[in-house]
């Protein structure tokens, strides 16, 4: 029998699998994915944001706790756990040396990167070469790895894991780490959990930024079986994407991350929210789930020839046109409506000093909704456009853990059972995101999750 099954192979299941192995438990990683697929949404990823009080080798001035968790409390409206979120911030700030001694290197942030130079370490390689690197060191330290091994339900006695199946196969282990993702690929879920308007699914609009293999299976198999929840099944890690991105895997270059420099109009040709709100990593995530409560779930990011150049370009080139009525035509949006909603921002722009890097005095007035920072006149040819719709990351419904990253049973922690990843990032990740956050709550909770499972393990050996 094997000591510690982690079921999932991205970064959270992989750093649960090397702490486990460290600590001496023998380990089987179970991933779903084929090989060439291997890793979830974590071969999407940037960056880890990190706590630190000083410079450091890629990161520049100073994070510290209290700054990062009111970062968090901002961008969560409070629907977080404190305890767990602090954990989370600690565990940032000294995670990186044992990251780098199985093989990730880090790089200064790029230029285009959100404002991120002094929270948020960027790997070099990016998400597919800290997998590598993972994998890599996994398979040297001995873990067995399993591809295209789905698990489809897990087999408990009460609160505690005995096996877990994967086809006809029973696979029995001391402990187990739950480490294999929401359920933002399951579009029947995604549907359910979003309902219809005027007889339409509104999930039906929705793209997968990710991996097509997060399914939620588990997830559901332990909710039915008694775990306690943690989230709302319509929040996520939600941005708004180009919508001529494909329906998965579309990754970090379908983002349009123009949106502060702009306005964005729905459908009928109306702004609907404050598009300098904040700093766009505090903001981007939020997008998604405003698109999504659009008629038709779409939007339209529009632009002129100032903004050019200050935003990471995406994968697909926006629409253009010298004249603000050619631009429209393009979109087949009301013209009228479109100008009118134009002049009327134009107008209401109150520019003082134009600085994207700071909360700079360049806002609106006597209009709704306002813009608050970054606002100019669309006003210089050419002029782009580019049609947005929700691009879901990943869910924030899970499993209720603490500290330990024990999955809980009506209030009471499993002696053998940890989940770490997005299956349980709603314990920290209510609502909305901020850049990097992902990666820091897999990271943290992944290697608590293979530490505790290695002790239980062992104290189940030790007992047997």
């Amino acid at each position: 029998m094997v000591d510690v099954l982690v079921i999932g192979g991205g970064n959270a299941a992989l750093c649960a699998a090397l702490m486990a192995r460290e600590a001496g438990a023998s380990v089987l990683l179970l991933e779903s994915a084929p090989r060439e697929w291997r890793g979830g949404n974590s071969q999407h990823t940037r960056n880890l944001r990190c706590m630190h009080d000083a410079p450091q080798d890629v990161l520049i001035d100073s994070y510290p706790e209290e700054e990062f968790w009111q970062d968090l409390l901002k961008v969560t409206g409070g629907q977080t756990n404190e305890a767990l979120a602090r954990l989370v911030i600690r565990a940032s700030s000294t995670c990186r040396g044992w990251m780098q001694k199985h093989g990730v290197r880090f790089q200064h942030s790029l230029s285009g990167t959100l404002h991120l130079a002094h929270t948020n370490a960027f790997f070099m390689g990016g998400g597919k070469a800290l997998l590598n690197a993972y994998y890599r060191s996994a398979e040297n330290l001995g873990v067995q790895i399993r591809y295209d091994a789905t698990v489809e339900s897990l087999e408990l006695d009460g609160d505690r894991f005995v096996a877990a199946r994967v086809g006809q196969e029973r696979i029995e282990a001391r402990a187990c780490v739950v480490a294999c993702g929401g359920f933002e690929s399951n579009r029947q879920w995604l549907r359910e959990a979003w309902g219809q308007v005027n007889g339409e699914w509104v999930a039906d609009n929705f793209l997968i930024r990710g991996t097509r293999f997060n399914m939620g299976v588990l997830l559901k198999d332990l909710l039915d079986a008694g775990a306690d929840s943690i989230g709302d099944p319509t929040q996520s890690h939600s941005v708004a994407i180009d919508a001529r991105a494909p329906l998965y895997d579309g990754g970090i270059c379908t983002r349009i991350d123009c949106v502060s420099l702009g306005v964005v109009v729905n459908k009928q040709a109306q702004r609907f929210y404050d598009e300098g709100e904040d700093f766009w990593p505090k903001r981007y995530a939020i997008w998604g789930r405003l698109v999504a409560h659009q008629p038709n779930q779409i939007a339209y990011s529009i632009i002129d020839a100032k903004a050019v150049g200050r935003f990471m370009p995406p994968v697909f080139p926006g629409i253009v046109a010298n004249t603000l009525p050619e631009l429209v035509r393009q979109l087949d949006l009301p013209e009228k409506e479109f100008l009118a909603t134009i002049e009327s921002y134009n107008k209401a722009c109150r520019v003082g000093t134009f600085d994207h890097e700071v909360l700079d005095d360049c806002h609106t007035e006597g209009i709704a909704p306002v813009k608050t920072h970054w606002a100019r006149p669309i006003d210089t040819a050419p002029f782009y456009a580019y049609a947005l719709r929700p691009g879901i990351t990943f869910t924030y419904l899970g499993v209720k853990v603490d500290d330990r990253a024990r999955v809980h049973f009506a209030g009471k922690p499993s002696a053998n059972l940890f989940a770490a990843g997005e299956v349980m990032a709603g314990n920290v990740l209510g609502k909305g995101y901020t850049a990097g956050v992902g990666m820091s709550i897999g990271t943290a909770f992944g290697r608590i999750a293979g530490a505790q499972a290695a002790l239980a393990a062992h104290s189940s050996a030790v007992f047997a």
